[in-house]
């Protein structure tokens, strides 16, 4: 690993949220220093989330009641990401999504058609939905079935997504389940595959040298930049552990213990210690 003081170059801090900044309701200490100190030396921090289930607007307002000073375009989701994927492989064709309202609202917001009809859709997106009823699992199994080439997408490969007591199941859970009916699996979009990281870095003028992805899961946060050839900070805060970091493949290059030892080096780095 690097020596951590090389963060100091960094200038674009791509970080995950639930288990990195907050878990559940609870923002972790000093995260309102560091991101202000990610601004003061002139940089720039955008949460690249796999949840799907929330819009743009909803983070807003869960950030913003948590106490952080941010806008939309500090955000980048999975419903963004395979909105632009079915904008640039699929356009203008009609999308069965099923996924909560607000993922529903952001992808018609980025321009996608969306319909609630199994008569004319064309392809398939799966999100985190936590609005599930048995009639969408029908709905896709149905389609999946009666039309063989269905384009078939998901937002993210998620096994579980985090409560504050434990896991309940997410995406990749959910799109398992479609899977033992009909006996199909789908393209999915989000982390650990480098779309979303090469995009941010794409849209934020920075290069990927001065890029850092920060996240707490190794199979998706750490793993979507590596893939996409950016340097990673594994924080312990959330689900990996040293153990975990030890036996995977998939190795950070850098480990920190929280946000606020990443914030205090940074810190050094705007007072010229």
């Amino acid at each position: 690993m690097l020596d951590k003081n090389s963060i100091k170059n960094k200038r674009l801090f791509l970080l995950d949220m639930d288990g990195t900044i907050y878990e559940g309701a609870r923002l972790f200490p000093f995260v309102n220093e560091f991101l202000e100190c990610i601004e003061k030396s002139g940089g720039r921090y955008i949460f690249i989330t796999n949840n799907s289930s929330r819009s743009v607007k909803d983070y807003v307002v869960k950030l913003s009641n948590m106490g952080l000073s941010v806008t939309e375009d500090n955000f980048f989701t999975s419903s963004q990401a395979t909105a632009l994927y079915l904008n640039e492989h699929h356009k203008n064709k009609k999308i069965y999504c099923m996924g909560t309202r607000s993922m529903i609202e952001e992808m018609e917001k980025m321009g996608v058609s969306v319909t609630n009809s199994t008569k004319d859709a064309e392809c398939i997106a799966v999100g985190y939905d936590t609005e599930l009823t048995y009639q969408k699992l029908i709905d896709v199994s149905f389609l999946l079935q009666t039309q063989k080439d269905i384009p078939y997408i998901a937002t993210n490969p998620d096994r579980g997504c985090p409560t504050e007591f434990g896991l309940v199941p997410d995406c990749f859970a959910i799109c398992e389940a479609i899977n033992y009916a009909a006996k199909r699996r789908p393209i999915y979009i989000g982390k650990p595959d480098k779309f979303m990281i090469e995009y941010a870095v794409k849209m934020s003028g920075f290069s990927k040298e001065e890029t850092v992805v920060v996240g707490d899961r190794l199979y998706t946060d750490i793993a979507s930049g590596v893939n996409a050839g950016v340097d990673t900070i594994c924080v312990l805060s959330g689900e990996s552990t040293r153990k975990d970091i030890d036996e995977s493949t998939v190795k950070p290059t850098y480990v920190f213990e929280d946000i606020k030892e990443i914030y205090d080096i940074l810190q050094e780095k705007n007072y010229g210690v």
